[in-house]
């Protein structure tokens, strides 16, 4: 459920001889066949889908290919519906911005203080339970109520002054769904429905017929492809699964419970779904302009749940996001009525690469394909060893197998590194970067930096 930010351009001479389509859909089939991605593209000139296709597994067990119509989780970019519903609330007169905490969760570190504009710009300084809160990474598979999420996000001590800055948090959301319940007296899950998913169209016509006492009588039944449940994944409900690549397979990762994501990053949904939605919310069909302004109103980087990132001269609105192995992001050039959606459901590449490469095609930029190659052993053979930190209490072993190197760091599982250029290996499901020198690497992660020497 982590944020994703993008883009650095680097392009080399290349000529076109194929339609734009046809070569991002070749770099996605490479991709794929090169065990580097799986997962689906969508891409939306204003209401017309122009580009729709999956890769890959849904269920690689039971052999379920994924198709235009396979369902992912879509990790944070679920903040974004659930912001646009408290708008909603607010152009009903049910809330305001200036709204502070303390009408719903007194008890909360500085409730009086924190607004809910606050909330939704991220600058509560309320913990973030899901990624800042060692004890849940234990338990995130089990059900928890929200009345225990809300007792320990409670239990919380403010990490800074509210408004002052700016700090991701899933509390924030968590919060605001269930702010959203409370004032409507409707479950998060129907509210989504009623407010966004109908109203949006995201779903599919399908004819059911039932018996009656004058015979067998079909209708056209509207089917949700965007929700939020509690139950596990269900690979026969079009559902999919999350995978990484252990450096020969498709390895299941493992499922969380719902319930912790919740409004911060629960929802499942199709890439098809996402531009249709992000065209319904820039279109005012979900928001009033002067709210949608509000929304786009960017503070260190970050609106009411939309980012902005450049592409050249462009400036993309959206979201990204990330649970379990899925990795899902969500763009709309509003000057174009441009919309694209990728969600990978295995991902052994670094994604923002990919989506470079897919406007890169996109607006007929050169774009060579990466090249992958298994390296000589010798040369591997530089890299391996164990190494440390003074930065961390970590030790990493790098190994080399069959002319490819993986990582290993004290009591935790062995990861592939995918050669990136000249010293550079990553490992994309994690966000790790590893540039090596003279017996030694540095650990790029998270915007952070981490030193380590050989032994």
């Amino acid at each position: 459920m982590k944020k994703i930010l993008f883009f650095v351009l680097a392009f080399s001479s290349f000529t076109f001889a194929q339609d734009k389509f046809t070569r991002i859909d070749s770099l996605l089939n490479y991709l794929n066949e090169n065990n580097k991605f799986m997962g689906s593209l969508t891409i939306r000139e204003g209401e017309n889908v122009v580009f729709n296709k999956a890769y890959g597994f849904a269920d690689v067990e039971k052999n379920i290919k994924a198709d235009r119509l396979t369902r992912y989780k879509i990790g944070s970019i679920s903040k974004t519906f659930t912001a646009v519903m408290v708008m909603q609330l607010i152009e009903e007169k049910k809330l305001t911005l200036q709204t502070k905490l303390a009408r719903f969760y007194p008890k909360m570190a500085n409730a009086e203080k924190i607004s809910i504009y606050d909330l939704l710009h991220h600058r509560t300084g309320i913990v973030d339970f899901v990624n800042q809160d060692s004890t849940f990474h234990k338990v995130i598979d089990q059900k928890h109520s929200k009345e225990a999420i809300l007792k320990v996000i409670t239990a919380y001590k403010s990490n800074f002054e509210p408004g002052s800055k700016y700090e991701y948090s899933n509390s924030n959301y968590f919060i605001l769904g269930c702010i959203i319940e409370t004032l409507t007296k409707k479950s998060y899950a129907e509210n989504l429905q009623n407010r966004i998913v109908k109203k949006a169209g995201l779903g599919t016509i399908e004819e059911k017929t039932e018996m009656t006492d004058k015979g067998a009588v079909t209708n056209k039944v509207f089917i949700p492809t965007t929700y939020y449940k509690e139950e596990a994944t269900n690979t026969e409900n079009k559902e999919s699964f999350s995978y990484y690549f252990d450096g020969e397979n498709w390895a299941k990762s493992y499922e969380n419970h719902n319930s912790i994501a919740f409004s911060s990053g629960g929802l499942t949904s199709t890439p098809a779904d996402l531009t249709k939605f992000i065209y319904a919310l820039f279109d005012g069909k979900l928001v009033k302009p002067t709210s949608l302004d509000q929304m786009k109103e960017i503070k260190e980087g970050y609106g009411m749940a939309l980012i902005q990132f450049p592409f050249g001269e462009r400036r993309f609105y959206g979201h990204g996001g990330r649970i379990e192995n899925f990795s899902s992001m969500l763009g709309y050039y509003p000057t174009e009525k441009l919309s694209f959606s990728l969600i990978s459901n295995g991902d052994n590449y670094v994604q923002n690469d990919i989506i470079i490469g897919i406007l890169s095609i996109y607006y007929k930029m050169p774009f060579p394909f990466p090249k992958f190659m298994k390296m000589d052993k010798a040369e591997l053979a530089k890299f391996t060893g164990t190494y440390a930190s003074k930065d961390i209490p970590l030790k990493i072993t790098i190994a080399e197998k069959n002319g490819e190197l993986s990582a290993q760091a004290t009591g935790q599982g062995a990861f592939p590194l995918t050669f990136k250029e000249e010293t550079t290996f990553v490992f994309a499901a994690a966000g790790i970067e590893m540039v090596f020198g003279e017996n030694s690497f540095i650990l790029n992660q998270g915007g952070m930096k981490y030193n380590f020497t050989k032994e």
